[in-house]
């Protein structure tokens, strides 16, 4: 194949590029991928293979380390005072199952495609490669964001655990603005010094991982049983002022959901470990466990959590902010809160080397399919990691964490992943129904299209509408009309293909579920969030113009197509069609 003058070999030759940019959109930004090119001729583009050395257990282990950090500490109490009270517990029973309906979605794509890309390849084999882009982007700023905060987190935790306020370890600039003005060398620190581990081998970040993942369910596992030795049954269903609301569920069933909306947050993380599947030895039955295993096992010690809190103290005296500690505290046993304190910290580590490793695979990925600089997709031939993504974005993330004071508490990664695993869960439905170039889309899109119309419904009437019959009638309403579109679409639009070695039970019902939750918790974010959301999705889209898809574009002339455009045939070795 002939060489091709770049697009970025000179500033006329740049905005001669520019100037064709509506149609190279247009063939590029909805070009899709199959799981064979992105398993062969893309992965190619790292040069060196990332080693294959995890297994299930490996798997496990990130999946606890990533839900499983500081949050947890204070959701349970938020959940608990102000939606659910004793009945919390149900409300993390329901966002777990919830966390697994999306986590089957993840494991086929997994499965049938075991790449480093995660989200990012499997909306780029599906919807083409702008949607694709556009929710990575968007993934990874939450990611570098979100790590900074609880990096900065962890010098609080940590202070607070050996009795040194945070303000001692950081230093103070006065001339700087409010927000940016305080000096974190801890919080840099730890970020720096887990992208040396991360860089160095994901075997040794697995241990790294599975050692204070271990440590941290000790002390998870200290609170559950002081709690349970502590506590008292009656807190279950007596309050301490008579005159709130009693029993187990004071706030009916209305106030276990909307706990379970806000406790949901505590589970994001297992999508990190699908980006770990090339590094699987055997994904067909390691990646099934370690995603599935990791959400129930989670699921199992956050019911545990919340039913200890509970019984300690009746659910109006729940301190909201710190429920462990206050809760130990009001017992005379203050030294308890210490050990929360180096059980937060350990959480927070895991986290962060979850997360970590997932960003700098995401950033790999999109790196091979060259929509951001192919510098990024080089995997090192003696680590067998991606150590230039590794190392950016670590660096990144600790320039982020030196000043930036930023106010994340409970989202510690939000709207973009609830819009990831909204999209994965529509990718998964499109996939099995439509075969490009053999079967018509449009069913499946006009299906896509109105439930999600009508589940955004279902969200708006929750949240503005006053209680009373015609918030329940406009509900009810709602919720047969899913069902109603759910069923004509089963029962009138055969699967176009079947997974070869696993895919999501009870087709299209889970997918679906997922769909409608994850737009209902989405309904119950903050404006904030989705000002910043809509200020990464423009900042990508602005990218995606003006470099990723010239880059792009000179790629697919240079070495042959490296997708399609959605329309055209293919034939996916992975499916049976």
């Amino acid at each position: 194949m002939a060489s091709h003058d770049s697009s970025f070999s000179s500033f006329r030759t740049y905005l001669r590029a520019v100037a064709q940019t509506p149609s190279r959109f247009a063939r590029r930004g909805f070009s899709v991928s199959t799981s064979y090119e992105e398993m062969s001729r893309v992965r190619a583009r790292s040069g060196t293979s990332m080693r294959k050395t995890l297994r299930w257990f490996d798997l496990v282990g990130f999946g606890i380390g990533g839900m499983v950090g500081a949050g947890v500490f204070v959701t349970t109490g938020h959940a608990s005072r102000v939606f659910a009270g004793p009945a919390v517990v149900l409300s993390y029973a329901i966002a777990g199952f919830c966390a697994l309906l999306s986590a089957f979605c993840y494991t086929e794509f997994a499965v049938d495609m075991p790449v480093a890309g995660g989200a990012f390849s499997y909306l780029r084999v599906t919807f083409g490669e702008f949607a694709a882009f556009l929710t990575g982007a968007n993934l990874i700023m939450d990611y570098v964001m979100s790590n900074a905060a609880v990096a900065r987190g962890f010098t609080a935790y940590f202070g607070a655990t050996i009795g040194v306020s945070s303000a001692k370890w950081r230093i103070t600039v006065p001339s700087f603005p409010e927000g940016f003005n305080q000096i974190d060398m801890v919080a840099v620190a730890v970020v720096l010094l887990i992208t040396l581990v991360i860089c160095y081998s994901t075997r040794e970040s697995s241990v790294v991982n599975m050692i204070l993942t271990a440590l941290h369910i000790l002390f998870i596992a200290f609170v559950i049983v002081i709690g349970f030795w502590k506590g008292s049954w009656k807190n279950f269903t007596q309050p301490a002022n008579p005159e709130h609301p009693s029993g187990f569920f004071p706030h009916g069933a209305a106030g276990v959901f909307n706990g379970a909306a806000a406790v949901y947050l505590s589970y994001i993380g297992y999508d990190a470990v699908s980006t770990m599947a090339e590094e699987v030895k055997e994904p067909v039955k390691d990646i099934p466990i370690g995603v599935s295993g990791s959400v129930i096992i989670v699921t199992v010690l956050y019911c545990l959590m919340a039913a200890s809190m509970c019984m300690l103290l009746p659910y109006d005296m729940i301190d909201p902010e710190a429920p462990f500690s206050a809760a130990f505290t009001s017992d005379g046993w203050g030294w308890a809160s210490r050990v929360i304190g180096v059980g937060a910290s350990f959480g927070i580590l895991t986290s962060l080397i979850v997360a970590m490793l997932g960003q700098a695979r995401y950033m790999c990925v999109i790196g091979r399919c060259n929509v951001v600089p192919s510098w990024f997709a080089k995997v090192h031939p003696k680590t067998s990691t991606p150590v230039n993504a590794s190392a950016f974005l670590g660096i990144f993330t600790a320039a982020i964490a030196l000043f930036t004071d930023l106010d994340v508490l409970l989202n510690l990664v939000s709207i973009g992943t609830l819009f990831v695993f909204y999209m994965v869960a529509n990718a998964v439905v499109y996939r099995r129904y439509v075969a490009a170039g053999t079967t018509n889309p449009w069913p499946t899109l006009c299906f896509l299209f109105s439930f999600s119309f009508t589940s955004i419904m279902f969200t708006l009437i929750w949240k503005f509408v006053a209680t009373g019959v015609t918030k329940a009638g406009l509900l009810s309403a709602c919720g047969v009309l899913a069902i109603a579109i759910l069923q004509l679409f089963h029962f009138t639009v055969p699967q176009a293909r079947k997974p070869e070695f696993w895919g999501v039970p009870l087709m299209p019902w889970v997918p679906a579920i997922s769909i409608f939750l994850n737009l209902f918790l989405l309904g119950s974010l903050d404006g904030p969030s989705y000002i910043r959301f809509g200020f990464f999705s423009g900042v990508a889209v602005l990218f995606y113009v003006f470099y990723s898809v010239h880059a792009s574009f000179d790629a697919e002339r240079d070495d042959g197509s490296i997708g399609q455009k959605s329309g055209e045939i293919h034939l996916d070795q992975s499916f049976r069609v």
